[in-house]
């Protein structure tokens, strides 16, 4: 059967000219510095967040951790909104990897206010109090907000203020660039470093970046190493991420309008609100009423030959991606309202 997958964009299979390049792709042993491709990844991936230089690693979360473990000391707080992705999917690895106490900060939507990061940094001296090592931000938001330029340049004074770093959890940075209107270096100005993923709507199969100051990417570099991300042969992976950067982040916004397709033929369906809110990007949020038969939805769905996360808490989350087009949101769509009936 030919799934329709919609339960993320981390599920995107490689496109043919992806595999083309990887089967031919000019391959050495990156740890030795052997790999052509590898380098020729990280200086364009630095080059469009506006960084120094790049760090070619193996996921979203490998990036986040090790920006974390290569910013703070052992034992510093780091600052950060409460439902980020670093506070809920990635395992508590922070206080493994880095050994830092994460402060998470309610949010609106996503939105840190920068008042609350002020309020939120130890002051110096007090023998009893922890180092504020760090502040984080994430856009676009896992929540499929992409989150406004004028907030994110706020946040970023007010770290500065302080004398603190910011790292940007950009997995979809070039998501919240499409839906913003603006280049994703701006977005990626408003902090120190960036993470981002190159195997989620840019469909490579495997990597993330992160780019940062050379001094720093140097440092990560090492400690890359020491978590046991030194790549051999990757020139392959890296061919499937420089297509990712220079064609597949070029149709990211027809991902966006068949999530917005997709919201607009759920909306009104009898037990599902659409969360307009949170419609930016690629994902579309809707609450599921209690009086729903969400086994009976969830067998429609599979019967339909259509792979889905079930609702969490009463909140179901689509995700398109360039596997997904009109047609397939069409099926989606009335698969779902033929088991609400």
């Amino acid at each position: 059967m030919n799934w329709i997958d919609i339960r993320s964009d981390t599920v995107t299979q490689p496109t043919p000219a992806m595999r083309s390049a990887m089967a031919n792709a000019e391959v050495g042993d990156d740890v030795y510095g052997d790999d052509p491709t590898v380098p020729a990844l990280e200086a364009r991936a630095a080059e469009l967040v506006g960084k120094d230089a790049a760090l070619f690693v193996p996921t979203g979360t490998f990036g986040n951790q090790l920006a974390l473990f290569t910013h703070c000391q052992h034992g510093d707080e780091v600052i950060l909104g409460e439902e980020t992705h670093i506070v809920w999917h990635e395992v508590g690895a922070a206080a493994v990897i880095a050994g830092v106490n994460l402060r998470p900060v309610p949010t609106l939507l996503g939105e840190l206010a920068p008042a609350d990061i002020t309020r939120r940094v130890r002051p110096a001296g007090d023998i009893h109090l922890p180092r504020t090592g760090l502040v984080c931000l994430e856009n676009a938001h896992s929540n499929g907000r992409a989150l406004p330029l004028a907030n994110m340049q706020a946040c970023h004074a007010a770290a500065k203020a302080a004398g603190l770093p910011i790292h940007l959890d950009g997995a979809r940075v070039f998501n919240a660039a499409t839906a913003l209107g603006v280049a994703a270096s701006e977005i990626a100005a408003c902090a120190d470093t960036v993470m981002f993923c190159l195997s989620k709507g840019l469909a490579a199969p495997i990597g993330s970046i992160l780019a940062g100051p050379a001094d720093f990417i140097d440092a990560a570099r090492k400690r890359r190493k020491l978590l046991g991300g030194g790549w051999r042969q990757a020139g392959m992976l890296a061919a499937a991420g420089l297509i990712a950067l220079d064609d597949m982040r070029l149709r990211l916004a027809d991902d966006h309008a068949h999530a917005r397709q997709l919201a607009a033929l759920l909306d009104g369906l009898p037990g599902i609100t659409v969360r307009h809110d949170q419609l930016d990007i690629n994902m579309v949020w809707f609450d599921v009423a209690s009086h729903i038969d969400v086994p009976r939805l969830m067998a429609a769905l599979q019967t339909a030959g259509i792979k889905a996360n079930p609702p969490e808490d009463g909140v179901m989350r689509l995700v398109t991606h360039w596997q997904i087009d009109a047609a397939a949101v069409e099926k989606i769509a009335a698969t779902i309202a033929t088991s609400l009936r």
